[in-house]
């Protein structure tokens, strides 16, 4: 991305020459990777959290909170992201969408489909997740799911 960015600086401050494609493939790349890295960023437990409090939990208490709120939260929303933007992608594909710029990006449809496509991959790792948190709650608390002790 930062390579395309510098090489649309340069093309229009440079050499007087501006690029839509370029300019908006700069755009689609942000979006896709945020949109793909949402399952791996549940992956590494990454996301954004009130740690102030979290840190202090045991680990079956994080357990707790994070089933209940892959299972409130997390889940339904993904449903919700997954059922609302399906139809949206299936039109774009049906009419083969491009971008509406005279010399934009020619396959719109290719990234509103990363929509529901992000929805469902951030599903399965929260079904993952979930998965894992239910094996912390039902093992001993001095287990880990890798076998070795906490001690």
């Amino acid at each position: 991305m930062m390579l395309i960015t510098a090489i649309v600086v340069v093309l229009r401050y440079g050499f007087d020459l501006g690029s839509i494609a370029l300019q908006e493939s700069v755009t689609y790349l942000h979006a896709s990777v945020f949109l793909l890295g949402m399952a791996y960023t549940l992956k590494h437990n990454e996301h954004v959290r009130v740690d102030i409090f979290y840190q202090h939990f045991s680990q079956q208490q994080r357990a707790w909170i994070d089933a209940t709120g892959t299972l409130v939260l997390l889940l339904p929303l993904c449903a919700l992201i997954f059922f609302l933007s399906f139809p949206f992608a299936a039109r774009s594909w049906a009419i083969g969408e491009i971008s509406s710029e005279p010399g934009g990006i020619p396959a719109i449809f290719l990234l509103k489909s990363l929509l529901p496509v992000s929805a469902a991959l951030l599903a399965l790792q929260a079904i993952s997740e979930t998965l894992r948190q239910a094996l912390t709650l039902t093992l001993p608390s001095d287990s880990s799911l890798s076998g070795k002790s906490s001690h």
